[in-house]
């Protein structure tokens, strides 16, 4: 985590909140590179979705009071404390595959999701 500054009242997670794959890192760090909006992945939880949960990702260039900070795979991750009760133990997976591909959350916690893997339920 080179470049990244932390907000006062972050918290330093691990790996049991998320894991971030090699595969997931290579291409977020590609984005990263190319969208130039922020060295930081955040990763939220939000109603939505034909599931009723649905997961959101973007990237963001400061941190936030609460949030917790999992580095993975040199992924900098910033995980709101509300989205941690729902993600722990999630693995964010990417595959470039022309079906079924992109990036796909692996979560232990989910009792069902739907085929295209951006929605779950509890």
């Amino acid at each position: 985590m080179s470049k990244v500054e932390l907000s006062e009242g972050v918290r330093i997670g691990n790996e049991n909140l998320v894991r971030v794959t090699e595969s997931a890192s290579q291409k977020i760090s590609t984005l990263i590179d190319r969208e130039q909006k922020g060295d930081f992945l955040r990763i939220r939880i939000t109603g939505g979705g034909c599931n009723g949960l649905s997961y959101k990702m973007k990237f963001t260039p400061t941190s936030k009071s609460g949030d917790i900070l999992v580095e993975s795979s040199g992924i900098a991750v910033l995980v709101d404390p509300k989205t941690a009760l729902y993600l722990r133990g999630t693995t964010l997976n990417f595959s470039d595959r022309m079906v079924a591909g992109g990036f796909k959350f692996e979560n232990p916690n989910a009792k069902a999701s739907c085929s295209c893997g951006e929605s779950f339920n509890l």
